[in-house]
């Protein structure tokens, strides 16, 4: 039998606090994304101002962190013509994201969730991630 690590709603709360206030002082009003470890739907927040087209993006990118245990980021430099990557994101019914702007949530060494962010630039929604991320350490530890 399996015991699995995963976060709760109120956890998922606190990382959607952390990207809010970073969102904020940026002055950029983001769509936010929190799933669980397998990359199902916890939790989410679209900032008034945050796009249309950033909703579906923002749970794309928390699902790829998430499910594939690493930032959307680093399948970017892979995901290139002429790599054996090149053409993921195609994959998962197009919902594997190669843009900045998704983490994974550890705790410990045990992926818990993921967070994704979008509405920004893909530097300016991982900056909002990554301060979640910061925002959430701080809360629970």
């Amino acid at each position: 039998m399996l015991t699995i690590k995963r976060l709760s709603h109120q956890e998922a709360q606190i990382l959607i606090t952390g990207a809010r206030l970073k969102a904020l002082e940026i002055g950029i009003p983001m769509c936010i994304a929190v799933t669980d470890e397998s990359g199902v739907l916890i939790a989410f927040e679209r900032m008034d101002g945050g796009k249309t087209t950033s909703v579906v993006i923002a749970q794309d990118k928390a699902f790829t962190a998430a499910a594939a245990r690493k930032a959307t980021h680093d399948y970017n430099t892979v995901c290139v013509p002429g790599s054996l990557a090149f053409g993921m994101h195609t994959e998962h019914g197009g919902r594997i994201s190669v843009v900045g702007g998704g983490l994974p949530v550890f705790c410990g060494e045990d992926v818990v969730g993921g967070i994704g962010l979008s509405s920004g630039t893909p530097k300016q929604d991982l900056e909002c991630a990554q301060a979640a991320i910061e925002h959430f350490c701080a809360q629970t530890q």
